[in-house]
């Protein structure tokens, strides 16, 4: 036995390092143009936007925010659809949909359009992250989704590291086309997504039996522990839809989950718009390509440190304090940013935040999947993103609608802070009920069924 087990590590590292790397990459330029087309709107809206179609900050935050209405209404049924029939061809199909609704933001030219095209793209992209998540879930032991998912995580924060600069970019090209820099921005982005999706339909396999860069080894050593890892989740709420939609550990994760992406989409919409009251705050100017880099900065330390922390929490298995330490961290960092003396100063809490916002996202979606399988685990993901991006709707829109209401940011700002220390204290205190006795070698372990 004991000559055996050098091979069996063997054919794991090799089996594990080809999962990772086929992919998690390609899933990450998924997301990083999912996000990009998400969040565009957040790049064009100080930049002409706003001005061209008469927009207030309420009515700006009203158009980001009701994306995700269509989103959270289809995010379970999708989910099940890619359990049903395949991640390649669902995500695939997701990806060419919304590719072709974000293309025609080009040429909107009302409050109502706007409003009508975020909705629809909401649907389009309903189940594109839950059920990226859960495809990658499905191809490696959860020991070792950690690292695949903050591998496909990074790809967030480097959308805007890149994504910023190259939306500026396309802005500036205004009057190519007779079109304003908004709109080429909106086409410029859209593209890609089209003929990616179509790639993804020929590129990824849908299990590992499919995989032929897979040796017969490799194949067999995955699909054994796969199913083993399945077979031990033998309490029915791991498999029933409905115990999962009920299951009390996973309304849990879904009240952190929430704290986290109001962080997250507070940031990534009004980002641009602050960085832009500089100019009146300190006195500043700046080009709109300066302004992208600018919005850039706090992102590439904040992927920097996801894959630091993520590496940790896979070393030692992830704890709650891996989630909990970050958003307690963006918690504070978040309202103080906007009082700070300078530019730089400001920049410099802002990263602190985006910081911290990253470390606590992928090692959150580790979670998931150790207590859920199957059709369940599709539910149960699905369900967590969905409560989740209530969140992505409700920031922009508070935020949008408190900045009209007192004419500053500090105010939502502080509500920002405040749901993200909901996220910590509930993160700490599911480590607290782990310690009693939940853990597993110190390791997270998910909540006793409750539901």
């Amino acid at each position: 036995m004991s000559s055996n087990a050098p091979a069996s590590s063997t054919v794991e590292q090799s089996a594990i390092s080809k999962a990772t790397w086929r992919l998690a990459p390609f899933l990450g330029l998924m997301f990083f143009i999912n996000f990009l087309d998400r969040t565009a709107i957040s790049f064009a809206g100080p930049h002409g936007l706003t001005t061209d179609l008469g927009l207030t900050a309420t009515q700006f935050g009203f158009a980001a925010g009701i994306f995700f209405i269509g989103y959270i209404v289809l995010e379970i049924p999708s989910n099940l659809a890619l359990h049903k029939f395949g991640g390649r061809r669902w995500l695939a199909r997701i990806m060419v949909t919304w590719g072709i609704v974000s293309l025609l933001f080009t040429w909107v030219s009302s409050v109502t359009g706007l409003y009508a095209l975020r909705f629809l793209l909401g649907i389009a992209e309903a189940g594109f992250f839950p059920g990226a998540i859960l495809y990658l879930s499905t191809w490696v032991p959860a020991r070792h989704k950690a690292n695949i998912l903050a591998l496909f995580y990074i790809a967030q924060p480097m959308t805007t590291v890149i994504g910023a600069p190259l939306a500026s970019s396309l802005i500036q090209a205004h009057g190519f086309f007779g079109l304003e820099g908004w709109r080429i921005m909106f086409f410029g982005v859209s593209i890609p997504a089209i003929l990616i999706g179509i790639v993804t339909w020929f590129y990824l396999p849908d299990s590992p039996k499919d995989a032929k860069w897979l040796t017969a080894e490799e194949k067999s050593w995955l699909i054994v522990e796969l199913a083993r890892e399945d077979s031990a989740k033998r309490d029915p709420q791991n498999h029933s839809i409905s115990a999962a939609l009920s299951s009390g550990r996973v309304w849990v994760l879904s009240l952190i989950y929430f704290g986290l992406v109001y962080g997250l989409y507070a940031l990534a919409f009004f980002l641009p718009t602050i960085i832009s009251g500089f100019e009146t705050k300190f006195a500043t100017k700046f080009s709109v390509f300066q302004a992208g880099l600018i919005t850039a900065i706090p992102y590439l330390p904040a992927a920097i440190a996801l894959y630091l922390w993520s590496r940790d929490a896979t070393k030692r298995g992830v704890r709650a304090w891996h989630i909990g330490i970050p958003a307690l961290v963006g918690a504070l960092s978040i309202p103080v940013a906007l009082y700070m003396p300078s530019p730089e100063t400001t920049v410099a809490c802002i990263t602190v935040t985006a910081c911290a916002i990253f470390c606590a996202l992928p090692n959150f979606w580790s979670l998931p999947g150790r207590f859920l399988s199957g059709a369940a685990a599709a539910a149960g993901i699905a369900l967590i993103n969905t409560i989740g991006n209530v969140a992505g709707f409700a920031a922009p829109y508070i935020t949008g609608a408190v900045k009209d209401a007192t004419g500053l940011y500090q105010a939502p700002m502080i509500i920002v802070g405040a749901f993200m220390l909901l996220s910590a204290i509930l993160a700490f205190i599911v480590g607290h009920e782990i310690r009693r006795g939940d853990a597993t070698s110190g390791a997270y372990a998910p909540l006793k069924p409750r539901g």
